[in-house]
């Protein structure tokens, strides 16, 4: 049985369960406890504050985490990041009161800036050449800079809706984060062999997400030109139709891709295009 710590409320909870749903491992957490196991993976979920979580997995106490990088980053504890996840996308960023005269990050010498990620910030401050004040804030740091406690804040940015309200402009992009898997460094070989069938089965979701399945009719004689167009991951699926010299051909396409392949499609000919969501690709 192996141990996973997730956050245990909010967005990151949600989509920590709904991804571990999609690759097959059930969580019952209609009766919430601090600990679930799954009926049918050998896996029990640990819920969890986020800042908790690297400690725990660094600790052993559980073998894996689902955490943003952010907070990674933050405790600097010894942890193995094995996947990014592609969820939970935010940035820490230095803001400003709107007003304020900045005029590039030399601005920030000498004045107090609040946050609760005062290691990332001393590590930026640091790269930069500046001395300043770190205020540590656990808590709606947003508004330190009107009650007086601090002249900028350094602060997880989603949209910026908080940072507007509260009177305030976005100057710096500092850190990146997402969502990540870690692990602890020690594994045995049992928890090892699980760690592998879930990232293994992450890898086959993330491949699906960002592909469709194509389908349509085309005539024979445009075949070679649409194999061109769609090379799918081996060759395109072929069949005849009943109408002579007709077709249909299956194939797997990048959504990105979608609407280009569609175009060079409708112009040699093909018709009947369907496009069809993917449940799992295995490599």
């Amino acid at each position: 049985m192996l141990r996973l710590a997730i956050q245990s409320k909010g967005r990151l909870n949600e989509e920590s369960t709904a991804l571990l749903r999609e690759i097959g491992i059930d969580i019952d957490d209609s009766r919430r406890k601090f600990l679930a196991q799954a009926p049918n993976f050998p896996i029990e979920i640990l819920y969890m504050r986020d800042d908790d979580i690297p400690q725990v997995v660094s600790a052993g106490t559980a073998a894996l985490g689902i955490v943003g990088l952010n907070e990674v980053e933050e405790r600097g504890l010894s942890v193995d990041v094995v996947a990014r996840l592609g969820f939970g996308g935010c940035r820490i960023s230095l803001a400003v009161p709107k007003g304020a005269d900045y005029d590039g990050p030399k601005w920030f010498a000498g004045k107090r800036i609040a946050t609760s990620y005062p290691k990332i910030l001393k590590k930026w401050l640091d790269e930069q050449g500046i001395e300043a004040r770190i205020e540590i804030i656990t808590g709606s740091v947003e508004i330190a800079p009107a009650a007086d406690i601090a002249d900028a804040i350094f602060d997880i940015v989603s949209s910026g809706g908080t940072l507007v309200s509260n009177g305030l402009v976005e100057v710096e992009k500092v850190f990146f984060s997402e969502a990540v898997l870690i692990a602890n460094k020690e594994l045995d070989a049992q928890a090892r062999g699980i760690l592998d069938e879930i990232l293994f089965r992450i890898d086959s979701a993330m491949v699906s997400r960002r592909k469709k399945y194509i389908l349509m009719n085309l005539p024979t004689s445009a075949v070679e030109e649409a194999t061109r167009i769609l090379p799918a991951m081996r060759s395109p699926t072929v069949m005849p139709l009943a109408a002579e010299g007709w077709c249909s051909m299956h194939s797997v396409v990048d959504e990105a891709d979608l609407w280009d392949k569609i175009r060079q499609l409708k112009a040699i000919g093909a018709e009947g295009i369907l496009v069809l969501n993917i449940d799992k690709i295995i490599p």
